[in-house]
């Protein structure tokens, strides 16, 4: 019987883990593609700008889920893209040396983006283990929800000067705003495909 539940678990994954790379090779695509048209004019950005242009994009989302309408037709599912490169961003931007130049290639860019989307799906892999695939119970309510807190709560790091005394640094509620758009993705799809 442990066997079947092992086997049902490493079935699970493996299902989620394609998913879950076709995903992050979408925004990644997109990213590149920009990279490519715009250079890396985001590394101008400093860390409240990134919080900022996440929290309008996800405050966008939970208007048009509240109101049903929308006004301008860039979709939710363009929302979630944007939410899971700029945290992609945001991570990149604090590893990188203060010095480090503004202009990457292309290629550069897209190796710190493989890096940092690598990272994240190591704690996704993590997180899955211990949670069981719960954000599959999960509405896409929920998770702009939990954006939005992951936001404020790293607003409030930034007020204190990037100090914590118990509490998760930057780096993981952006892990964290990352995995919750990826996981948005997924079900989106999932619904589109039923």
């Amino acid at each position: 019987m442990q066997d079947t539940i092992s086997s049902n678990t490493d079935a699970k994954m493996t299902h989620t883990l394609g998913q879950y790379h076709s995903i992050v090779t979408q925004c990644k695509d997109l990213y590149v593609k920009k990279a490519k048209d715009y250079g890396t004019s985001w590394r101008v950005l400093r860390p409240i700008s990134i919080v900022d242009q996440i929290y309008i994009k996800a405050w966008r989302i939970r208007q048009i889920q509240e109101t049903g309408q929308q006004k301008i037709q860039d979709s939710i599912e363009s929302e979630f893209i944007g939410i899971v490169n700029y945290g992609i961003i945001a991570l990149i931007q604090g590893a990188m040396p203060a010095d480090a130049a503004i202009d990457l290639t292309a290629d550069e860019a897209k190796t710190w983006y493989e890096q940092k989307a690598q990272e994240i799906e190591d704690l996704m892999l993590q997180k899955n283990h211990d949670y069981g695939e719960a954000w599959r119970d999960m509405s896409q309510q929920s998770f702009v929800d939990l954006i939005l807190v992951k936001l404020l709560r790293i607003k409030q790091i930034l007020a204190n000067d990037g100090q914590t005394i118990v509490s998760e640094g930057m780096d993981a509620n952006f892990c964290d705003i990352v995995n919750y758009g990826i996981f948005a993705l997924i079900k989106m799809g999932e619904q589109r495909d039923v």
